[in-house]
């Protein structure tokens, strides 16, 4: 029988800030400085209508993820699988083929490698991917040193690229930035003529996290204690003392009093603000700048549609506006938030990963007796192990990763937009679940979802050509 607690009163809204930014720096690296910017480097500001959609899609997401973890004190996945006992064979092999691909190592990489003169950056990429594997192995806990790491990467990254921003750009920029954003392009209304279908998708899916990463919202919120995750452990160090040989993955539900729900609306409103400011105001504002960068820098320039040379670009004509020393500072600020976009990448896709598995070896028990932490570290270390591998065999194109990868996730978002509503409709007291407008929202958005990424897959793998943007 389940212990029955009490909903915990919300803290303060400083302490509460933390997941948002974790959540923010892991679309950093894929859709809002690669993709939105290869975008707007080649067809123009005409389609950043779409990168606000997108990570206002997310958003929506985001905060149905974080309804259940915050009522329930345990990940979607746990409360999924109580409904669909299969779907941890779904998560963990669409987390490993949607994240596995290094894209975003290889592109961090690749930069740096231009800023130190080194022609073959596939080692570049392996170095980084064994550093990465240290970090993850030696903090206290894991969700504490990925949240510092994470708030001073983006508290001086985005900063310093909103200022060239701002410096390089006209009035005639903005007003393309401002028509741009209500989908008016030059010569186009939200679609220009000859965008890839796969990219402009690709793009979409990543305003924000995208594929399963949303979902490891509530595996951090938990970490983080809201709500009922107060009474929720922890993933310790690789290297802790302190290993946990039992572990209770389930939540502990709460009584439905007065009290309860007041303290739930509480902390619903909080979070609300929080992850709007964190991660939907924060985001849209980094996309829309790092667009408009590379729009200012880079669009007309032959060159921009090979992988990802525009960033190469932007770096050349920043330097020759305005030192050129400061193009070199801004490869160094990309390739570090591209670094810490991959980290963040793989500690939520390890999470993912291990703990369906270990809600798998558990098979429904309240308790059991099992290392959440060794696997989670077994899963670093294997996807670091594919990404090593694929570089040796020469496989590292960082566009070419990136895009297939966000096709996958595209469709995971497909599928586990679904689940997550079928699991608070049916699994939540009718007190906390959605109204009908979050309804209705996340059932447009769920059919957005579904319609692209079937396009796409007709598109390119049995070559059907359903509509040309």
């Amino acid at each position: 029988m389940k212990e029955i607690k009490s909903f915990p009163k919300p803290i303060s809204i400083k302490k509460l800030i933390g997941p948002s930014f974790v959540i923010l720096a892991l679309g950093l690296g894929s859709g809002e400085v690669i993709l939105w910017p290869y975008l707007a480097a080649n067809y123009g500001l005409g389609i950043a209508w779409a990168a606000i959609l997108g990570i206002t899609f997310q958003y929506f997401m985001n905060m149905e993820i974080e309804r259940y973890a915050l009522v329930k004190g345990e990940s979607v996945f746990v409360g999924i699988y109580k409904l669909w006992k299969p779907a941890v064979y779904w998560f963990i092999v669409s987390t490993f083929l949607g994240f596995g691909l290094p894209g975003i190592i290889a592109a961090s990489a690749k930069v740096m490698a231009s800023v130190l003169g080194i022609e073959n950056f596939k080692w570049v990429a392996i170095l980084f991917l064994l550093i990465i594997g240290l970090i993850l192995s030696i903090g206290k806990t894991v969700y504490s040193m990925m949240e510092r790491f994470t708030k001073v990467v983006i508290l001086i990254g985005v900063p310093f690229l909103f200022l060239l921003a701002v410096f390089l750009s006209t009035k005639t920029d903005w007003s393309a930035l401002l028509n741009g954003i209500i989908g008016n392009g030059e010569g186009f209304w939200f679609f220009p003529e000859g965008v890839s279908v796969a990219t402009f998708l690709a793009a979409f899916a990543y305003s924000g996290a995208g594929g399963n990463l949303n979902l490891t919202q509530s595996i951090y919120i938990k970490e983080k204690g809201y709500g009922m995750g107060v009474y929720s452990q922890k993933i310790s160090s690789f290297f802790s003392k302190e290993k946990e040989t039992e572990i209770t993955l389930d939540g502990t539900d709460c009584t439905e009093t007065p009290e309860d729900i007041s303290n739930f609306k509480k902390w619903w409103k909080l979070i609300s603000l929080e992850h709007a400011f964190v991660f939907w105001f924060l985001g849209a504002i980094s996309m829309i700048f790092l667009m408009l960068l590379s729009y200012v820098t880079t669009h007309g320039l032959a060159g921009n549609a090979e992988g990802i040379n525009f960033v190469m670009n932007e770096a050349s004509a920043i330097g020759h506006t305005v030192f050129p020393f400061m193009g070199s500072l801004f490869l160094i600020v990309v390739s570090i938030m591209l670094f810490q976009t991959q980290l963040g990448v793989m500690d939520s896709t390890s999470r993912i990963m291990a703990e369906n598995l270990a809600i798998k070896k558990l098979d429904g028990q309240e308790k059991g007796k099992i290392n959440l932490s060794k696997i989670y570290y077994s899963f670093v270390w294997i996807q670091i192990a594919f990404g090593i591998t694929l570089f040796l065999f020469n496989i590292y194109e960082p566009k070419t990763l990136i895009i297939l990868g966000a096709v996958i996730n595209a469709f995971a978002m497909f599928v586990h937009l679904g689940l997550v509503f079928w699991l608070n409709n049916k699994s939540l007291p009718k007190v906390f679940r959605p109204l009908l407008i979050r309804k209705i929202i996340i059932g447009i958005i769920f059919l957005f979802f579904g319609i692209f990424s079937f396009i796409v897959l007709l598109d390119k793998f049995f070559n059907i050509e359903v509509i040309n943007l």
